[in-house]
């Protein structure tokens, strides 16, 4: 993709304009109208310098994306910022264009806390988190990304970050097998150290909280709480937005999983969604390690 244009400067710009253009519709993500091809055009020149130049960012497996319906399901680091993700998406748009649907699905305090970035997320493809938006867009003939683990993983500490961690959460399974669509599995090694994470307070504060009929700062439940080192704070704590510290980044995608059963009565079955989802969980965790294997 020629026109999008790498010195850092362009695409600051790109950014900036994309940020001040206006918006194709509400952008609250609940309604797929609102990605924008155009809006995703201007981010390019962004996503690219730092793919480029920032991450040294490497991929593969994009021969493994089949054509229609698929629900890609992946593993991210590196905090609010989770560079993976964003590496993965610039290289969808620059293989596949940005006309190709896809959509992610996007936990809704980003509409809440971050409006300015949701705005953008929206435009390029982001919705909300809910089965409803999740199956509208599978529906329409879209691909789908969604990262089960959300916070838990995204801020999982380094010394977990050799290992896929879902927390038990198997919404996307259910999702899939109502909507009758495969699972493209989608790994990354090297953003965890982008953020090091050093430990996961959340259940101890919430307990002490409890204990003591006290609320959360401003009310507000953080979800996660780690403490961790990184940019621009140095030492820091809670789920605060980050700029990612520069590390080379490798996204692998994995050949897509396709169910025996599937259909409504085969996402209600509570002990054939537990069999899928360790089916999933350990196909990328074998995964990782092999990934892991060949960077070391």
């Amino acid at each position: 993709m020629s026109q999008f244009a790498p010195d850092l400067l362009t695409a600051v710009q790109s950014l900036v304009e994309a940020f001040q253009g206006p918006a194709t519709g509400q952008c609250d993500g609940w309604s797929l109208g609102d990605r924008d091809p155009k809006v995703i055009e201007k981010i390019m020149p962004f996503w690219q310098w730092f793919y480029d130049n920032y991450f040294q960012a490497t991929s593969d497996g994009w021969e493994h994306i089949p054509d229609g319906s698929n629900l890609i399901v992946g593993s991210h680091n590196g905090g609010l910022a989770a560079p993976d993700m964003m590496m993965s998406m610039y290289d969808w748009f620059r293989r596949f264009g940005t006309e190709r649907p896809v959509y992610g699905l996007m936990h809704p305090y980003m509409w809440k806390f971050y409006p300015p970035v949701a705005k953008i997320g929206t435009q390029a493809g982001a919705i909300q988190a809910h089965p409803k938006m999740g199956m509208a867009a599978l529906q329409s003939g879209a691909s789908v990304l969604v990262y089960p683990g959300g916070g838990q993983d995204v801020y999982r500490p380094y010394s977990q970050r050799d290992s896929i961690e879902f927390v038990g959460r198997t919404g996307f399974i259910k999702l899939a097998l109502r909507s009758e669509v495969p699972i493209v599995p989608v790994i990354s090694w090297g953003a965890h150290e982008c953020l090091i994470v050093l430990a996961e307070i959340y259940e101890p504060v919430k307990k002490l909280l409890k204990q003591n009929n006290l609320p959360w700062l401003l009310g507000i439940d953080p979800i996660v709480l780690p403490i961790y080192l990184g940019l621009p704070w140095g030492l820091a704590i809670g789920p605060l937005p980050n700029f990612p510290l520069p590390t080379p980044i490798h996204v692998r995608i994995c050949p897509p999983i396709y169910f025996d059963r599937q259909g409504r009565e085969a996402s209600k079955d509570r002990d054939y969604v537990a069999q899928c989802y360790e089916r999933v969980r350990g196909e990328m965790q074998r995964s990782l390690d092999q990934l892991i294997q060949e960077k070391s």
